[in-house]
């Protein structure tokens, strides 16, 4: 659980999926976890759940749908780190930040790179939070020189 619960539904729905895309790593990614228990354990209010689960389905869909082109791009713009050997926290954050610069482009840039980051520092090591932060960076600098669509 968090130390400080974030209040936005949309922040609580990537704690959510954050959790949920780590289930799903730890059981192989063979099928999509259900949101809604994880919704009740992260103690969302119950007149903001249902705002939540909205937020998070699209989100886990377009991650675990997407999850091998994501992975793609973690390994292009990690390349000394094999995707497989990140940690499970941050490489789900990384394909959350991913999707939403790359897919969900209703979330500003900056948005979804602090959140990615805040969930680093609330769920990751030490270092999570700096090294989320420089690999999107690399890959802003690559949407910015037109190097992806």
């Amino acid at each position: 659980m968090p130390k400080v619960l974030p209040r936005d539904p949309r922040s609580l729905a990537r704690v959510v999926v954050l959790q949920a895309g780590f289930a799903s790593d730890l059981r192989g990614g063979l099928e999509q976890p259900r949101l809604e228990w994880l919704i009740e354990e992260n103690l969302v209010r119950a007149r903001d759940a249902k705002n939540v689960l909205a937020a998070s389905q699209p989100l886990l869909r377009g991650l675990l749908e997407n999850r091998q082109e994501l992975d793609k791009l973690i390994q292009t713009y990690a390349p000394a780190w094999p995707v497989h050997l990140l940690a499970p926290i941050d490489r789900n954050i990384l394909r959350i930040a991913l999707y939403e610069l790359l897919y969900h482009t209703d979330t500003p840039a900056k948005t979804a790179i602090n959140e990615a980051v805040e969930l680093a520092k609330v769920f990751g090591s030490e270092s999570s939070a700096r090294f989320v932060n420089g690999v999107l960076g690399t890959v802003m600098t690559a949407l910015s020189r037109g190097e992806l669509n």
